[in-house]
């Protein structure tokens, strides 16, 4: 099982690379739990939604991986998106890590993690460099993320 989870997870940042939310949303099951510093915590629909809106305004966007592992339970992979943050204008290079966990041969859980600080400063400036440690922006950034995702659902 653990060859169908790597070529689960390689399926899903190739369809990334294609910025293919359709099949990204395909590899999970109907109750994933998705995680990253940006969104907080999203359940179901939210997570594909999420890939959803991402890819439809991605700018300039490029996707790498690699390191990508898995056994019978869970995986992982290093991925490094570089794009346009529309709202500034900024290119961001985003290094992450992800993990997995896979039920009936999907994922159910994915865990993003990265630098929220060092995203700050890209995306913000030096209003991210200067405050993007602070609980204020961190807190500022999830809403707005939140807030975007759930207008992006309004629309569809």
């Amino acid at each position: 099982m653990s060859d169908a989870h790597t070529a689960l997870i390689n399926h899903f940042y190739q369809a990334f690379q294609r910025l293919d939310a359709e099949a990204m949303a395909a590899c999970y099951t109907d109750d994933v739990m998705f995680s990253d510093p940006a969104f907080g915590e999203l359940h179901g629909r939210d997570a594909g939604d999420m890939w959803r809106m991402l890819t439809t305004r991605a700018k300039d966007f490029s996707l790498t991986f690699d390191n990508v592992r898995s056994d019978e339970r869970s995986g992982g992979a290093h991925w490094v998106a570089t794009y346009l943050f529309s709202a500034t204008g900024n290119t961001v290079v985003n290094d992450i890590q992800a993990s997995f966990v896979f039920r009936d041969g999907k994922i159910c859980e994915h865990h993003d993690s990265f630098d929220l600080w060092r995203w700050s400063r890209q995306a913000l400036g030096t209003k991210g460099l200067l405050l993007g440690w602070t609980p204020i922006v961190k807190n500022a950034v999830r809403t707005q993320a939140l807030r975007g995702l759930k207008a992006f659902q309004a629309s569809r």
